[in-house]
C-alpha cells in the first residue's frame, strides 16, 4: 500500500481547511519564465526591510510587497538568518527531488513562516503546505521541526524528473534569534528531516541585471498575490474614526456654484488680521510660536481617539497625575447608605462586651488622635476586669468555626459600626491626675471605604488552656473596664515573627486585628501613672508564649510603650532575646501563616458605588495656539451655534441677491481663524440645491468684521480703511455700523479653482519609494480627472531605477524630470524644481516622497493658498512602524512644515530655499523657510488634514547612506 498520495490529487481534493479554491479571475504567473541550468544552487531572495510584525499577515500588508522589495539577492540553502530585526522574506525557486519517492516538507522559524509549494513548475498552482504560526507570537527554535502540527506537510508525491516551484514567506519581529529553514524527508519511520540545500534547489529567473523597478518577472501566485482571500481574510477592523467617510472627502466632485452668483453678495471689507507678523523681527526657528491652528465645523475626527490608551496628552492632565489619579476628579462619588449587614465586625469574648452600646455609637472611632471625651465619659476610668481570672469556655459555646457564639451572650455580638482600618494605629494622651485613663477619643468623621475582616483560628488552636479565656480582652472603644489578670498562653507552632510587630519604645506602634493567630488588637494608652513592682511590659506579640510571663503580671490592652519606665524595658529587653531565639526556629515559608497575612491585603470592593458626573467638553479647553506636545489631539472644533449663525446670513444675501433659488441641503465644512481684534475668518463649504434640481458647490471666504461703536452711538470710521489700496474700492457705508459684526467679502481672499500646482520632489536611490510615489499620482488622476497638476522630480544619479522612464510609463497630465549630479541636498533639490516653474501666479507644493495623498489634496492645497495672502502647511500623520492607511496608527507630524504650498511668486519674494546654509544636511531648512514666510507678511494656514499620512521608513539606504560590511561569523 501506498503511504504518499499524488501531489495533484491531494490538492485537488481540498484536504487542507486553510486553503481557499484557486481564484480565475487573479492576474496569477501561469507560464514559468525560461529556466536555465546555469540556476541551480541558488533561490531567489526578496527582502522587506522596516515592518513591524511578526506574523506573515503583517508582511502581506506592507506597501511594496511583494512587487518592491528593499533588496533582491539569492540564498544557497533554505536556511537564512540574517541577524536583524523587523524585516520579511520571500524566497522562491524550484525544488528538485533527489528521487521519486514521498517527501515530507517541514518549515522551522523565529517567528511565522509560511512554505508553498506547486504541483508543478507553474506559480499558479502553488499551495500552503506547512506553517508556523498565524498571530506572530508562535516560534520555534532553529531545527525544531516538529513543535507545531502545521509545520509538517502530508506526504506528497514527487518524480525526480520535474521540477516544482516552491515559496517560503517568513517574518520576523524585533526579538528573538531570527532564522527560517525548510526541512524534507523520505516519507519512512525514523528518518529526520534535513535541511533543503544548493543541490536540490534552483532559481526561478536571474534578476541580477534588472533594475529594481523592472517587476515583470516577479512571479503572482496565492501566497503573495494583493488580490487572493488571504489579503481580504486578515484585514483587521480598526478603529480610527478618520476611516469612516466623510462628505469632505469627495466634496470636491460636487460641480461648483457659478462665479456671477456669489460676485457682490456680501459687502467688500479689508482683511488684515492682527496676528501677521510682517516686518516683525523673527528670531531663527521661532516662527513657530506664530502660527495658530483654525477651527473646524462639523466634526472631522482627526483627533487620534485609538491612540489615547498610551498617549492622553489631549486632556490637561499630566501623564504623571493622570496615572496616578486618573480621571477621578471629575466624578462626585455618591454618599453610601450604612448598612449594617456590610459593617466590620468582631468576635470577641462576650464577657467583656459592656450593655451600654448607645454610647459607643455616638463615638467616633475613626481617627486615633485623643480629644476631649463626652462629659458622660469623663468620669469613667479604665481598670482591670474582676471575675475574668480562671475562667474558662465551655466546649458547648463554640461554634463550628471555633468563635465563640454563646446564646445568652448573643446579644453582645453585635455589629461594631463605623469600624474602618484607621483604627489600628492609635495613640492616647497620658491621663491627668483627676481624670485619670479618661477615654479620649477624635470625632472627625471620615468616609472610608468599609472593609469586612474575615478572621479564623489555625487547626488545633481553638481551645485555650482551661485558665484563660480563648480570646483576651480587646477593645475598640474606650469604656469602663475591669482589672483582669492575663495568664500565660500555650505557645503555638508557626508564630509571626515578632520582630514585624513588636513595639518600639517611643514611637506610635501599628495596632494589629487578629483572633489569637495574627496578634492582638489592642491600642496603647497607660493604665496606671506608677506601674505595680515586678510587672512587665508586654510586646504587641500574643503569639508567642512569653507574652505574658507570670500568672501574676497584670497587663491592659491599652498600653503606652513610650511611657514605660526604663525598669520595665529593661525587664522586657531579656523576654524579647528568649522571643528571637524561638521564632528563628520558625519557617519562613510557613503556609498557615502566609495565607493569613495574605488576606489582610485583600481589597473589598464596593460593587454598587455610583457617582455624579457632569458634561465636560474638553474642546473648550484648547486654543488655537499651535500646540507642539500634543500630536494625538485632532483639528480644533468649532461650536454649531457660530456656524448657524454665519450660514444663516450669508444664506440671506445669497437669495437675497439671486431670488430665493438656493436651498441649504448639507453644511460640509467650515474653517474659522480667529482674531479677537479686529475680525474671524470663515471659509463656508455648503451644499446647495439649485432650484430644486441641481446640486451645487459653494466654497468662498467670508469675515465677521468687529466694529466697536462709541458709547455716544456715534459712527466709527473703519479701522481697515488705511490698508486698501489706491485701486480697491473703499467700504462702503453699509460697513460702518454701531458696534454689530458684519458679514462681508475680505478683499484679496478669494482662491481659484483651476489654478496649477506643481509636487516638487528631490529623491536619489529609492526605487521601491518613487515607484509608489509615481503610481499615487497616476491614480490621483484618474480619481480626480484633474489635469492641472505636474510632478517635477529631480534625480539626484539614481543607479537603482529609470526614473524618467517610469515617468513616461506613468499616466500622469504632465511631468519634469531633472537630473543633477552629487550628493543628494533636499534644499538644493527643491530650489531647483521650483525653479523651473515660469509661472508665477501658480502654486508650488514641496513635498515629500514617502507620502500617501487623500483624492482631496489638490481641492485642499489650492483652497488654501492665496496669492499674497496664505500659505498652506497641511499636518500629516506619521504612520508607526507596522501601520497603513488601512490601519493607521500613528501620530501627527506637529512639529514638520517640510509639506508646504506656496505660490510661486511669494516663494520667490521670500527669496526661496536656503541653499546655502543646508548644502549638506537636511533638518531645519522648514522652520527657516516658515520664518521668513511669515516676516513677509503672509498667513500660514494649519489644519489637519484627513487620510494624509507619512510611510514609515528608516534611513537606511537611502540618500548618501553607505552601508558598513556585514562581521564574519
Amino acid at each position: 500500500q501506498n503511504d504518499g498520495q499524488d501531489l495533484d490529487g491531494w490538492f485537488s481534493r481540498g484536504q487542507r481547511s486553510d486553503r481557499a479554491p484557486a481564484h480565475p479571475n487573479l492576474n496569477l504567473t501561469k507560464q514559468p519564465l525560461p529556466w536555465s541550468e546555469q540556476y541551480k544552487g541558488k533561490a531567489n531572495l526578496h527582502v522587506f526591510e522596516d515592518w513591524c510584525g511578526g506574523a506573515v499577515r503583517h508582511l502581506r500588508k506592507n506597501l511594496h510587497f511583494p512587487l518592491f522589495p528593499h533588496t533582491r539577492t539569492t540564498v544557497k540553502k533554505l536556511a537564512v538568518s540574517p541577524k536583524w530585526k523587523n524585516y520579511g522574506l520571500r524566497i522562491f525557486g524550484y525544488i528538485h527531488p533527489f528521487k521519486d519517492a514521498d517527501f515530507q516538507f517541514s518549515v522551522a522559524s523565529d517567528d511565522n513562516s509560511e512554505f508553498w509549494l506547486s504541483s508543478d513548475d507553474s506559480p499558479s498552482n502553488s499551495r500552503l503546505a506547512a506553517f508556523v504560526g498565524k498571530l506572530g507570537t508562535e516560534w520555534t527554535a532553529p531545527g525544531e521541526f516538529t513543535k507545531f502540527s502545521s509545520q509538517v506537510s502530508k506526504p506528497l508525491r514527487l518524480m525526480s524528473s520535474r521540477r516544482y516551484y516552491f515559496e517560503l514567506l517568513h517574518k520576523q519581529d524585533d526579538r528573538g534569534s531570527d532564522h527560517v529553514e525548510v526541512g524534507w524527508r523520505v516519507f519512512l519511520p525514523s528518518l529526520k528531516f534535513e535541511v533543503i540545500d544548493s543541490s536540490c534547489i534552483s532559481l526561478y529567473t536571474d534578476e541580477s541585471s534588472l533594475k529594481m523597478n523592472h517587476v515583470e518577472h516577479i512571479p503572482q501566485t496565492l501566497a503573495s498575490h494583493s488580490g487572493s482571500y488571504l489579503w481580504e481574510a486578515q484585514q483587521d477592523e480598526h478603529g480610527a474614526d478618520m476611516l469612516k467617510p466623510d462628505p469632505r472627502d469627495t466634496f470636491f466632485l460636487t460641480p461648483s456654484i457659478e462665479a456671477s452668483r456669489v460676485e457682490n453678495v456680501l459687502v467688500p471689507c479689508a482683511y488684515s488680521p492682527t496676528y501677521v507678523v510682517k516686518d516683525f523681527p523673527i528670531a531663527r526657528y521661532q516662527g513657530l510660536q506664530f502660527v495658530y491652528l483654525s477651527f473646524v465645523y462639523p466634526n472631522d475626527f482627526t483627533r487620534l481617539t485609538h491612540m489615547e490608551t498610551e498617549n492622553k496628552c489631549f486632556y490637561r492632565e499630566s501623564p504623571l497625575y493622570l496615572e496616578k489619579f486618573g480621571f477621578y476628579k471629575y466624578m462626585k462619588m455618591d454618599e453610601e447608605e450604612e448598612d449594617p449587614r456590610q459593617r466590620a465586625f468582631l468576635f470577641l469574648s462576650p464577657d467583656n462586651f459592656l450593655e451600654d452600646e448607645e454610647e459607643e455609637e455616638e463615638e467616633g472611632v475613626d481617627s486615633p488622635e485623643p480629644t476631649d471625651p463626652l462629659p458622660e465619659a469623663k468620669e469613667k476610668s479604665f481598670g482591670p476586669v474582676p471575675g475574668a481570672k480562671g475562667k474558662e469556655t465551655p466546649p458547648g459555646e463554640e461554634d463550628e468555626l471555633g468563635l465563640l457564639a454563646s446564646s445568652k451572650h448573643g446579644g453582645a455580638l453585635s455589629l461594631q459600626p463605623h469600624l474602618s482600618a484607621p483604627i489600628f494605629g492609635g495613640k492616647a494622651r497620658t491621663p491627668g491626675p483627676s481624670k485619670a485613663g479618661a477615654a479620649r477619643e477624635d470625632k472627625k468623621p471620615r468616609k472610608a471605604q468599609e472593609k469586612v475582616y474575615v478572621t479564623r483560628l489555625q487547626p488545633g488552636k481553638r481551645k485555650a488552656p482551661a485558665q484563660e479565656p480563648v480570646f483576651p480582652g480587646i477593645f475598640l472603644y474606650p469604656k469602663p473596664l475591669k482589672k483582669v489578670h492575663l495568664r500565660s498562653r500555650t505557645p503555638q507552632k508557626h508564630p509571626i515573627a515578632s520582630s514585624k510587630l513588636r513595639a518600639i519604645p517611643g514611637r506610635r506602634s501599628p495596632c494589629l486585628l487578629s483572633l489569637g493567630t495574627e496578634g492582638l488588637f489592642s491600642r496603647e494608652t497607660h493604665e496606671d501613672t506608677t506601674p505595680a513592682p515586678g510587672r512587665t511590659v508586654a510586646t504587641t506579640d500574643y503569639n508567642s508564649s512569653e507574652a505574658t510571663r507570670s500568672e501574676g503580671t497584670r497587663v491592659t490592652s491599652f498600653l503606652k510603650m513610650s511611657e514605660t519606665t526604663a525598669s520595665q524595658q529593661e525587664e522586657g529587653k531579656g523576654q524579647e532575646e528568649e522571643e528571637e531565639e524561638e521564632e528563628e526556629e520558625v519557617s519562613d515559608y510557613s503556609y498557615e501563616t502566609g495565607e493569613l497575612q495574605q488576606s489582610w491585603l485583600e481589597d473589598s470592593i464596593n460593587w454598587q458605588r455610583t457617582f455624579s458626573v457632569s458634561s465636560v467638553d474638553f474642546e473648550l479647553l484648547r486654543s488655537d495656539w499651535n500646540d507642539l506636545r500634543c500630536n494625538v489631539s485632532g483639528n480644533l472644533q468649532l461650536s454649531e451655534s457660530e456656524v448657524v449663525d454665519v450660514v444663516a446670513q450669508y444664506m440671506e444675501k445669497l437669495n437675497e441677491k439671486n431670488g430665493g433659488i438656493y436651498t441649504l441641503l448639507r453644511i460640509v465644512n467650515v474653517e474659522k481663524r480667529r482674531d479677537t481684534a479686529r475680525g474671524n475668518r470663515y471659509l463656508l463649504e455648503l451644499e446647495l440645491a439649485e432650484r430644486g434640481q441641481r446640486t451645487v458647490r459653494l466654497s468662498e471666504y467670508v469675515y465677521v468684521l468687529l466694529h466697536q461703536g462709541k458709547q455716544d452711538d456715534s459712527a466709527e470710521a473703519n479701522p481697515e480703511g488705511p490698508a486698501l489700496g489706491a485701486t480697491e474700492p473703499q467700504p462702503s457705508a453699509w460697513s460702518i455700523l454701531y458696534g454689530k459684526p458684519i458679514l462681508c467679502r475680505p478683499l484679496r481672499l478669494s482662491w481659484k479653482q483651476d489654478v496649477m500646482v506643481h509636487f516638487v520632489v528631490p529623491v536619489k536611490n529609492q526605487a521601491r519609494w518613487v515607484q509608489q510615489f509615481i503610481s499615487d499620482m497616476a491614480r490621483l488622476y484618474a480619481a480626480t480627472k484633474d489635469a492641472n497638476f505636474n510632478v517635477i522630480l529631480v534625480d539626484f544619479d539614481s543607479d537603482d531605477m529609470d526614473v524618467e522612464k517610469a515617468l513616461r510609463d506613468a499616466q500622469l497630465p504632465r511631468y519634469q524630470y531633472l537630473r543633477r549630479t552629487g550628493n543628494f541636498e533636499r534644499s538644493a533639490g527643491l530650489q531647483a524644481g521650483v525653479d523651473t516653474v515660469e509661472d508665477g501666479h501658480s502654486i508650488v507644493f514641496l513635498c515629500d516622497l514617502h507620502i500617501h495623498f487623500p483624492p482631496n489634496i489638490l481641492d485642499s492645497i489650492r483652497k488654501h493658498c492665496v496669492e499674497g495672502k496664505l500659505a498652506y502647511a497641511p499636518i500629516v500623520m506619521r504612520l508607526s512602524c507596522g501601520s497603513s492607511p488601512r490601519e493607521p496608527n500613528g501620530y501627527w507630524e506637529v512639529n514638520g512644515f517640510g509639506l508646504f504650498g506656496i505660490y510661486k511668486s511669494d516663494f520667490d519674494r521670500v527669496g526661496g530655499m536656503n541653499t546655502e546654509e543646508f548644502r549638506d544636511r537636511w533638518g531645519g531648512e522648514d522652520w527657516e523657510l516658515l520664518d521668513r514666510v511669515l516676516q513677509s507678511g503672509l498667513e500660514v494656514e494649519r489644519l489637519r488634514l484627513r487620510n494624509f499620512y507619512h510611510y514609515y521608513h528608516s534611513k537606511r539606504g537611502m540618500w548618501n547612506a553607505r552601508s558598513k560590511k556585514p562581521p564574519k561569523d
